[in-house]
């Protein structure tokens, strides 16, 4: 009788042999590098950081990284709408051959030229190069629409006062054949075979090429565009 109780006792003793057996000669799964996780977010913050005025340099920290498969293919991503910070986070997808994704935290700086007001700059004047004059830092922390290019200044008509020292912003300016809310504009209203030219008063501002409406000498409301800074075209 001993004996017989002793059978299934060694037969779960055999199995759990065998089964520690096979998972000693079975391979460890390969586990993600966490340092190739930065290096790719960091050379995607280098491409994305290719587009602005200046030379960038970018520090990324490397992520923790728990039982990560190691990646075939990685693929650094911004979140929708996100736009190049000082301190920011950037996810790595890994896309094959198992699906994860992990955040790395990142510091760029990009140093480069803008431009400030030499002198206090009133609304109406037209701006020269004589009122310039150029700053170098981190232009990553400068606010949004401050003007990198004196090509974007020059010529244009200021429609803010900008006091000395500040930052020159695009939206400070308005294109010299732009339109301004409330002014006389002269109309051309094209169909077929035909041009017909009026009178009217901008109900919008607008630069060239924009779609504003006007309110013609006859009181009809029209809808046409940015030509120049006196005429609205309108399309019949």
């Amino acid at each position: 009788m001993p004996k017989l109780f002793a059978l299934p006792a060694l037969i779960a003793g055999s199995t759990a042999l065998a089964a520690s057996a096979f998972a000693q000669v079975q391979p460890a799964q390969a586990l993600q590098d966490p340092a190739q996780v930065a290096a790719a977010a960091e050379e995607f913050l280098q491409l994305q950081a290719a587009g602005y005025p200046g030379a960038a340099t970018v520090s990324v920290e490397p992520p923790r990284l728990a039982h990560h498969a190691r990646c075939d293919r990685l693929e650094p991503f911004l979140s929708s709408g996100q736009r190049l910070r000082s301190r920011m986070t950037v996810g790595v997808r890994c896309a094959a051959p198992q699906t994860w994704t992990a955040y790395v935290q990142a510091n760029l700086s990009i140093q480069g030229h803008y431009y400030v007001a030499n002198r206090g700059i009133n609304v109406g004047d037209t701006l020269s190069l004589d009122d310039l004059n150029a700053r170098e830092g981190d232009i990553l922390r400068l606010s949004n629409g401050v003007v990198f290019d004196p090509s974007q200044v020059v010529g244009h008509i200021a429609q803010q006062r900008i006091p000395v020292g500040s930052p020159i912003k695009s939206s400070a300016l308005r294109d010299p054949n732009s339109i301004v809310r409330g002014q006389a504009v002269r109309t051309e209203a094209r169909g077929v075979g035909f041009v017909a030219n009026g009178e009217g008063q901008a109900l919008q501002s607008g630069a060239p090429g924009a779609q504003i409406q006007v309110r013609t000498s006859s009181g009809q409301i029209v809808t046409g565009t940015v030509v120049n800074g006196t005429t609205v075209q309108v399309t019949m």
